[in-house]
């Protein structure tokens, strides 16, 4: 491996006397335009490397153990699962890519080395296999073209899976190429599954899941990470955007602030030429021949572990494999505004030299190390991009990138300094034990145990959690081996939540923390109780607009569009007033009112001259379907384009389904729909039956209203509901006009 060091640009002191590290980067070699192509081993691939000072890269698994791997996860006991593409781009014009022959490989690291020594074929016969997700004993799986998860288990320990169940079903297939397909199956902090491309979200837990829907949908492309608080960090190959849609959480929308990409930020510094590159050398080369902007970013991650200089916690990490090379980016936090910055001059925190390493995805380890997934091959572009004619195939075939296939590297990066952690042992611990874990240092081990204490669903563990919350012990450091309290109290209340414990009182209590990620934490946590116009919460909310931190009032206003009451709309505009400079706050205000006001105030003029309980349980079932239905069925309730001339869903407005019999549109909401409507095939219509009488009645009543038709009440849904208390399929359109 390659250190050649020039100027110091970082200097991290770790406290109370701990270690100091140094930060230098590599002084780039000169620039070969044209490297050979050929592959190397694993070990020659090692020397081609270039990292800074003080840090090393190692081999965890190569072919033939695995091949053309994409994405890789860890189980509670430290097994990783990997996701392998084994059709994709196998020639320069797709042919066979579709065949459904790809694998997912379970690796064990017998000796605790941190390389592996065993792998066996865990699932087999999958087509292109994207995301993976293990839950406690089980991985969830999706496929390319597919919106369908799947649960596989192995419950014999042969390292094979031998069950599987259908755990989400939309028989709908995915349109779009290969590369605009949805990724991630990302565990977020407030117990959600975020994917990218996919408008709903995931909820696992002992009694299965649940299904819910994104005010503005989900965007990005290949890779989905999430910070400390619950920012998730999306990107796009295709818009050549790094990161966006981070300075908030999914749940209340997408903001994207200008200057949140600092200047210069989307130019890379490979160490070797890029001949291969959509647009062409005139269009996205330097004069050296290297990438000028970013392009083919993917995978990214921001680093939560323990084992690297602590000056990397936090860090966004961002494969770019059209550039061979890793950037490292540093978050900033400014009056409020996340800002990201390389964190070098005119340099990458990892770059290559080999024309086959293709960095796709970027990972923290149980190791407390950072993890590096190179799908290692020639053509990393898709077959849209390699067609006859294009920039890319020449270069392709003059380079024989369509030969090289068939292999893939994982990676791990340590510091020399630091010894890696060992391999983890989560999965046969008690919810008590695993509750010891939500202030480790390693966000690995935090998001890792709060999942399995979900996914275990014993109550016996609520006092235990409880306790924890509210242990304001205020000293806690970065260094390793601290136990981080703010955190672990962040972490704590989350799982209070996932477990369907959300204390008021103990809301109240952390509203006033010492530390501003708890206090965000309780602003998100009171959220159900503003919906219920808690007089207590709004009047200990009203206090935070005074809060020292700018990040707690950012989130009180993100939180306030749950407010119906008049105090809420006065908070609001008090806040407003007061930051009326702060581009962050005033941009969560814009967000909050765009979720909240054009339809409502259409919704009000309908109800003018409705009863009062027609009036509330309209509005309520507006907050209801904005949560839930607005995805498929839209803002304006007639249905979401999907790219291909229709709709996800059919329109709800004039629906003689809406508007005719209220038993025809409860049962719908009860139990689902499938099959053709209007001569037209949608997909499936989720049941919303787990939902009380009450939550379908507002939601039946709210749709209703807006076609200006009578309410429901929850006593009817109640009456309709005993007519079929065992129906567990969907209903046809044909049943329910009979």
């Amino acid at each position: 491996m390659n250190k050649i060091y020039g100027c110091l640009l970082l200097l991290v002191i770790v406290g109370c006397g701990k270690k100091e590290y140094k930060d230098k980067i590599y002084v780039k070699p000169e620039i070969v335009r044209e490297a050979p192509s050929d592959f190397l081993s694993p070990e020659e691939s090692l020397e081609k490397f270039y990292l800074p000072e003080g840090y090393k890269i190692e081999l965890v698994a190569s072919e033939p153990m695995v091949n053309e791997p994409v994405a890789i996860a860890w189980d509670g006991n430290g097994k990783m699962y990997v996701a392998q593409m084994d059709t994709y781009m196998q020639n320069v014009d797709a042919i066979g890519e579709d065949e459904p022959i790809s694998q997912i490989k379970l690796l064990v690291d017998l000796d605790g080395d941190g390389k592996m020594d065993k792998s066996t074929v865990f699932i087999d016969s999958l087509l292109l296999p994207r995301m993976i997700l293990p839950l406690d004993d089980r991985l969830i799986v999706n496929e390319t073209y597919s919106y369908d998860l799947w649960s596989y288990r192995d419950t014999d320990n042969d390292g094979v899976a031998d069950e599987k169940i259908r755990v989400y079903e939309n028989p709908k297939r995915r349109g779009g190429n290969l590369e605009h397909q949805q990724s991630g199956l990302v565990w977020n902090l407030d117990n959600w599954v975020y994917t990218t491309y996919n408008p709903l979200r995931f909820r696992f837990n002992k009694d299965g899941v649940q299904v819910d829907s994104l005010v503005d949908g989900s965007s990005g492309q290949w890779g989905l990470t999430q910070d400390d608080l619950g920012n998730m960090y999306y990107s796009s190959a295709g818009g050549e955007t790094a990161a966006y849609g981070f300075q908030v959480p999914p749940i209340y929308g997408e903001v994207d602030l200008e200057g949140q990409i600092s200047e210069g930020f989307m130019e890379p510094w490979p160490v070797v030429g890029t001949p291969d590159v959509q647009g062409g050398a005139e269009l996205r080369l330097k004069p050296d021949g290297t990438l000028n902007k970013f392009t083919g970013v993917a995978g990214q991650e921001i680093f939560r572990g323990d084992k690297l200089p602590p000056s990397t916690y936090g860090d966004l990490f961002i494969p770019e494999p059209v550039g061979r090379l890793v950037r490292r980016a540093k978050v900033k936090n400014e009056n409020g505004k996340k800002v990201l910055y390389n964190a070098y001059d005119e340099a990458e925190f990892l770059a290559s030299t080999d024309l086959n390493f293709r960095p796709v995805q970027a990972q923290t380890g149980p190791d407390g190390n950072l993890y590096i997934v190179d799908m290692y091959r020639g053509i990393i572009q898709e077959g849209n991009w390699t067609r006859e004619g294009s920039h890319l195939r020449p270069v392709i075939l003059r380079k024989g990138l369509d030969k090289n296939i068939g292999r893939g590297r994982i990676y791990r990066i340590v510091h020399e300094d630091i010894k890696p952690a060992g391999k983890p042992n989560l999965l046969n611990k008690s919810a008590a034990e695993l509750a010891d874990y939500l202030g480790h240092p390693n966000g690995w081990y935090r998001n890792t145990a709060q999942k399995l204490i979900i996914l275990k669903g014993d109550m016996g563990v609520v006092p235990k959690l409880k306790e924890i919350a509210k242990n304001n012990e205020s000293f806690w450091t970065e260094y390793f081996g601290s136990k981080d309290y703010p955190r672990e109290r962040v972490h704590a209340l989350w799982t209070l939540e996932g477990l369907g414990v959300v204390d008021k009182s103990l809301i109240l209590e952390k509203l006033n923390d010492k530390d501003y990620r708890v206090r965000i934490t309780a602003i998100r946590l009171s959220e159900e109780f503003l919906k219920k116009e808690d007089r207590d919460i709004m009047q200990a909310l009203a206090k935070l607009q005074n809060d020292t931190d700018i990040n707690v009032v950012n989130q009180l206003v993100l939180s306030l569009r749950y407010a119906k009451s008049s105090e809420g709309s006065d908070l609001l505009t008090s806040i407003s007033e007061k930051y009326k400079d702060n581009e962050m706050v005033m941009a969560s205000v814009e967000l909050g009112l765009k979720a909240k006001d054009s339809d409502l105030q259409q919704l009000k003029h309908k109800l003018a001259n409705k009863s009062n309980g027609h009036k509330w349980r309209a509005l309520d079932g507006y907050d209801i379907y904005k949560q839930t239905c607005v995805t498929c069925h839209g803002p304006d309730l007639t249905g979401v384009p999907n790219g291909e001339n229709s709709l996800i869903a059919p329109s709800l407005m004039g629906s003689p389904r809406v508007t005719g019999d209220k038993e025809v549109l409860v049962k719908i909401l009860l139990n689902g729909l499938t099959g053709p409507i209007d001569g037209k095939e949608y997909g499936i219509m989720l049941p919303m039956g787990s939902n009380d009488d009450e939550w379908i009645g507002q939601v039946a009543t709210y749709i209703r209203s807006m076609n200006n038709t009578t309410m429901v009440h929850e006593n009817e849904v109640r009456d309709i509901r005993a007519k079929n208390p065992d129906r567990k399929s969907y209903w046809t359109l044909k049943e329910l006009m009979n």
